[in-house]
């Protein structure tokens, strides 16, 4: 499994970097239409790339739902065929969920009590 493990993490990607920013930064019909300016081959190979990062994973998914078996299958052989698979079943309605909205306490906390010897004023 460590073997396995070292092979992803040399792969390169098959995109540029500036595309993947692209990706990661788009909404999900922006997502779409980047998707097909990819040829298909190159589309199979991002989808198993993407899919393999952990950061990545939604994309990877919403790229192989636009992929045939046949491509994915060539490129990722069992890992692609399953890629495929998984990829029908899951909704990618939101490829990029995007950060959780962060809240704040708006009342006190903790009330502190005063040191022995030290008095209010």
């Amino acid at each position: 499994m460590l073997r396995d493990r070292r092979m992803f993490e040399d792969e390169s990607c098959p995109v540029s970097d500036e595309m993947i920013g692209e990706l990661y930064r788009s909404s999900p019909h922006g997502l779409r239409e980047l998707i097909t300016t990819i040829s298909p081959d190159a589309r199979a190979m991002l989808a198993l790339y993407c899919y393999r990062r952990a950061h990545l994973t939604s994309i990877g998914l919403a790229i192989a739902a636009s992929c045939d078996q046949d491509d994915l299958t060539r490129w990722g052989g069992n890992a692609g065929a399953m890629l495929y698979a998984k990829s029908r079943e899951a909704p990618h309605a939101t490829p990029n969920p995007g950060r959780r909205k962060i809240t704040l306490a708006s009342g006190l906390l903790r009330r502190m009590s005063p040191i022995e010897g030290e008095t209010d004023e």
